[in-house]
């Protein structure tokens, strides 16, 4: 496949080079798409992880490495106006966006007794809100094949004292089931995915050992587990999978 003839696939969240963000932009450039992806490091200098200064080049760099056209956009997805600046940054950089995945997350734990006002209106405008705007201002620009297209959001089974954070994943949820249904004269498929636990560096070796002892495949999720299904999803050959949450776990929930 020549540069010229590569679609253009956009992911959100793309900002440690352990993320699941990062694999899909890796694995969607192996697969033959020039990526565009976003990033936002004062996300990532919050959480307990913190910045990860290579990533921005490391995941660049390996996505050239497939032959891969890559634009990378700094992006605050709390911010309503920051969709269509995204779109707009990328059909320039890049051309026409014909899969949409959106890996972006604000996940801080809270449950019902400690959650404040504002962490939930942060939840709900990163991955409720933004995910809706995400997703209107690819269709309003998607000029690609009937049935080419796809958007995929990234979702979570997790709300037990993590409730801002899950309440807000099952409004992905939802908003995947309307696009499946409102985008059909598009000929676009939406789907949801749930990776299921996966270590990001987020688990300490104790809840690893748990997760793993309650997963019947006997491991913890990877970030190409998720990425590998997305790629799937993207392709002629998962067109047909339409309006679903779909998971990715080793059978975790199956188990729980």
């Amino acid at each position: 496949m020549t540069q010229q003839q590569r679609p253009v696939a956009l992911v959100s969240g793309v900002g440690r080079r352990a993320g699941i963000g990062a694999a899909i932009v890796q694995t969607l450039a192996r697969d033959g798409w020039d990526v565009g992806f976003t990033y936002w490091r004062p996300y990532d200098d919050r959480m307990d992880w913190g910045r990860d200064e290579e990533a921005l080049a490391a995941v660049s760099a390996a996505a050239e490495a497939h032959g891969a056209r890559v634009h990378a956009v700094e992006a605050d997805l709390a911010l309503p106006e920051t969709p269509e600046e995204v779109f707009a940054a990328v059909r320039e950089a890049l051309g026409d966006v014909r899969v949409l995945v959106m890996a972006h997350a604000e996940s801080v734990d809270s449950s019902i007794l400690d959650t404040s006002v504002e962490a939930w209106d942060q939840h709900f405008a990163v991955n409720a809100r933004a995910s809706w705007l995400l997703v209107r201002e690819y269709a309003k620009g998607f000029a690609g094949p009937h049935g080419a297209g796809r958007i995929i959001g990234l979702t979570s089974g997790a709300v037990v004292n993590n409730l801002p954070y899950g309440a807000s994943k099952g409004a992905l949820d939802r908003l995947m089931k309307a696009a499946a249904v409102e985008l059909r004269d598009l000929g676009v498929s939406s789907n949801a995915v749930d990776p299921g636990p996966t270590q990001t560096g987020w688990m300490d070796d104790n809840l690893a050992t748990y997760i793993s002892e309650h997963t019947p495949l006997g491991r913890t999720g990877v970030p190409t587990d998720c990425a590998e299904l997305v790629a799937f999803l993207c392709s002629d050959r998962g067109g047909w999978i339409n309006g679903q949450v779909v998971n990715s776990d080793g059978g975790f929930n199956a188990a729980r």
